[in-house]
């Protein structure tokens, strides 16, 4: 497949690239500059409107993966920031695509569990209705703006992402050095859900969804066992052999602005792949201990 990656610097992106290439994909990057682009890159500008759709004609698909970080102080700036990413840039990609003649007839773009909202223990799957907060109001139109009307005869897949573990990035790679100090532990209680995939699944994921004909509209891209986040912390203290006693209140996280406590380091998301699991997908990591253990040690 001839495949368009916007975001593809990022965590994510960068490694969805890799695995592509290795696949034998030839791969083509959206880049954000005005100088003089590689062969394999496109420039762009979203806050400027600025893509030649004359050049999309030539992909067999496009995979979306741009968004501001969620880690940080929740300032309103900053929340403007995690929307406007999201939203405002898979509009102007999907209005791109649209207006493309022929069209690129897959876009896979990204979306989060955060679609749920905290919901305790229920299991949640694609056919879960939405949840309540910041986030889940962000995913609701993240995915909106990726399925226009427009898009008539485009196969659509909106992959909500769980926790995308590796120690190279991500929440990981943030956790990693207390933890090894000693110094890691559950949050608040740790009795809620952390929905998670391996980084390397997550690639091989959004490679399935490419070539899977029958995969469309929402699917969650996390393994099928979620854990509490008390039970991961003590797996991953145990593989480091560290303990893992130091608890940080939930009061403590909640003077964090913006409710970023709440929607993020608090929030139980016990999210299950029931789409890929139907569609045949298998994880290389499953299971979090199976994952740690490889990679860790």
């Amino acid at each position: 497949m001839n495949i368009l990656i916007a975001g593809s610097s990022g965590f994510i992106g960068s490694a969805l690239r890799k695995h592509l290439l290795s696949s034998g994909h030839t791969v083509c990057r959206l880049v954000r500059q005005d100088s003089s682009v590689a062969q394999d890159e496109i420039a762009w500008n979203p806050a400027r409107q600025n893509l030649p759709t004359d050049k999309l004609a030539v992909f067999d698909a496009v995979v979306n993966l741009c968004g501001e970080n969620l880690l940080g102080l929740w300032t309103l700036a900053k929340k403007r920031r995690i929307y406007s990413s999201r939203i405002d840039t898979t509009a102007f990609l999907a209005s791109a695509i649209a207006a493309s003649r022929p069209r690129p007839p897959i876009f896979v773009c990204a979306s989060a569990i955060g679609f749920y909202g905290s919901r305790g223990d229920e299991i949640l799957t694609e056919q879960s209705p939405q949840g309540k907060g910041f986030l889940a109001g962000v995913c609701l139109d993240w995915e909106k703006a990726a399925a226009p009307e427009s898009l008539t005869g485009v196969r659509i897949v909106n992959l909500r992402l769980g926790m995308v573990l590796d120690p190279s990035g991500g929440a990981l790679a943030k956790m990693l050095p207390p933890f090894k100090m000693g110094l890691g532990g559950p949050l608040g209680d740790g009795t809620h859900w952390q929905s998670w995939i391996s980084l390397t699944d997550c690639v091989r994921a959004i490679e399935f969804a490419l070539l899977t004909a029958s995969l469309s509209g929402p699917v969650n891209a996390v393994s099928p066992q979620p854990m509490r986040n008390i039970d991961f912390t003590r797996l991953l203290a145990d593989v480091l052999g560290k303990p893992a006693k130091l608890k940080t209140p939930a009061g403590i996280l909640r003077l964090l602005p913006g409710g970023f406590a709440d929607e993020v380091l608090l929030s139980s998301i016990r999210a299950i792949p029931q789409k890929l699991l139907n569609a045949g997908f298998t994880f290389h990591y499953p299971s979090l201990c199976e994952f740690f253990k490889s990679c860790l040690r």
